[in-house]
């Protein structure tokens, strides 16, 4: 890290002042950092240079056994392409088959660009305040410091990434199924498979540091691609979906929304878009271990582009050979036997890994203040690998819970959509670009009128967008679930019922 002292003072020349600018959208070593909205927790000091905060946690780790500061942009970009490029993909076709393939296509354009600002807002706010390790430390800094604050973001935040991995251990066992389907293996099978997967998911998890964690999320991310990439291609050349039937003919495609389209399904279908692309809860315990986060936006903008791309290809491709009369969410479901299991096969890296990934960063946030400046989080100690493993193995008999309780894919997807996402990934960085704001003014540094006026009218309009997906989108997911409860479309609860695709 340079050193940029905590005032954030404006750059000296015009030259420079580019340099931040550009430096302000894709990172690298001429971002300027900006002053901050609270004084550092751990020391109370007032007037903290940011990049010392940085240079400290790095030495203080140095000898260590276990180092946390030591991703680099490559390695987290690596962790950002294993949580976006996931099963969730396979549901665009089925919510393009909702809202119409291109007002579907538009909504995806729409919010990754959102998306890709909050994440930049996030960043900017993690440059300002080095030592925050997670977003509950974020939560109670924007909301003045309130302990209250720091207790409901933990308790969403840790409920968010267990539903995650709830929905995880879901798809695992709709896959051990898929692949046995028609064999009887004994028992209550789906319930054996979910604690099957619950199992493997928790060794997985066991490794201490995200370097350690983006190595496996590479090959996750590039068997999940191989996955997309294999099922766009036997969806385009089967000759026709593996649920076809006569009555219903060849399928068909919608430009725009059908007149049968209702509020609770397209809201469903744009939840299920919006999830997909919102993961900014893990994003400040990514770049808590960066050694430069200066770099972070080179990650985020290779994720993004190519979340686009896929997303955008893999949805209208699948959509547009199942048509509105054979899609399925997943959308393995719409593949002949032998096609859904040799692309499906290839997700399984992923369905295990990023439930992992999601248990791990919960992991962090109870172990950090669990031996907050003990050694038993730096060193290879009894106590502290029983610690981690205990917590890792509570997140995932909690995840396992959750998963016999709604055991249903879309609704889970919009469910966590619209309790959680709403916060995390719009009203929290809707809320940091304000308090920002007014940091940079007391010390006399302003945007040009005009862009601080969009500026100020686009965090508005994020703020009221994440009102709407609590509001709105929290009582389109409920009816959504009631409705497929009355149409006895569902398992019950803990069912033995064979959920394969």
């Amino acid at each position: 890290m340079s050193d940029v002292s905590n005032s954030g003072s404006l750059p000296k020349t015009e030259e420079l002042s580019k340099e931040s600018r550009l430096a302000a959208v894709f990172g690298g070593q001429a971002a300027s950092i900006g002053p901050r909205i609270a004084p550092p927790c751990d020391d109370g000091a007032s007037e903290v240079s940011t990049s010392d905060i940085v240079t400290s946690q790095i030495e203080a780790e140095n000898g260590k056994a276990i180092q946390y500061r030591t991703c680099s942009w490559q390695k987290t970009a690596c962790l950002l392409f294993s949580e976006y490029i996931c099963l969730a993909i396979m549901s665009f076709p089925w919510s393009y088959s909702v809202l119409g393939l291109v007002p579907g296509l538009i909504v995806t354009a729409l919010v990754a660009a959102v998306v890709l600002y909050t994440s930049l807002v996030l960043w900017q706010f993690c440059l300002r305040h080095p030592e925050v390790r997670d977003v509950c430390d974020i939560g109670q800094m924007l909301f003045w410091g309130k302990e209250w604050a720091w207790w409901a973001t933990a308790a969403m935040f840790i409920l968010n990434n267990t539903f995650i991995q709830a929905l995880h251990v879901l798809v695992g066992s709709k896959y051990l199924n898929t692949m046995v389907k028609g064999d009887h293996v004994g028992g209550c099978q789906t319930v054996v498979f979910s604690v099957i997967v619950t199992a493997i998911c928790w060794v997985v998890s066991l490794p201490r540091t995200f370097s350690m964690m983006s190595k496996l999320g590479f090959w996750a991310a590039i068997f999940t691609f191989v996955s997309v990439m294999l099922a766009t291609i036997f969806t385009a050349i089967q000759e026709r979906p593996s649920n076809y039937n006569a009555m219903s003919g060849n399928p068909t495609v919608g430009v725009f929304p059908g007149a049968s389209t209702t509020f609770v399904a397209g809201m469903a279908a744009f939840l299920n878009i919006s999830y997909t692309f919102i993961g900014q809860i893990t994003l400040p315990s990514f770049i808590a271990e960066m050694r430069d986060p200066r770099d972070f936006p080179k990650s985020l903008w290779a994720c993004t582009m190519a979340e686009i791309i896929v997303f955008s290809v893999v949805g209208g491709v699948i959509y547009a050979f199942t048509g509105n009369e054979y899609i399925t969410s997943p959308a393995f479901g719409s593949l002949n036997d032998l096609y859904k299991k040799i692309s499906y096969s290839f997700m399984v890296p992923t369905i295990i890994f990023l439930g992992c990934l999601y248990s791990s960063v919960t992991g962090r946030f109870i172990l950090f203040r669990t031996f907050r400046n003990s050694r038993h989080l730096t060193d290879h100690t009894v106590l502290g690998w029983a610690a981690w493993a205990g917590i890792l193995l509570g997140t995932w008999i909690l995840a396992f819970i959750i998963s016999q309780i709604i055991p249903f894919f879309n609704s889970l997807l919009a469910v966590m959509s619209s309790v959680f996402d709403c916060w995390f990934g719009f009203i929290f960085w809707g809320v940091a670009y304000f308090r920002m704001r007014r940091a940079n003014k007391e010390i006399g540094r302003h945007e040009s009128p005009v862009k601080d006026a969009l500026l100020v009218v686009l965090n508005a309009f994020i703020v009221l967008l994440g009102v709407f997906f609590l509001t709105v989108g929290t009582y389109a997911s409920v009816q959504g679930i009631m409705d497929e409860f009355r149409a006895g479309t569902v398992s019950g609860v803990f069912s033995c019922a064979n959920n394969a695709l």
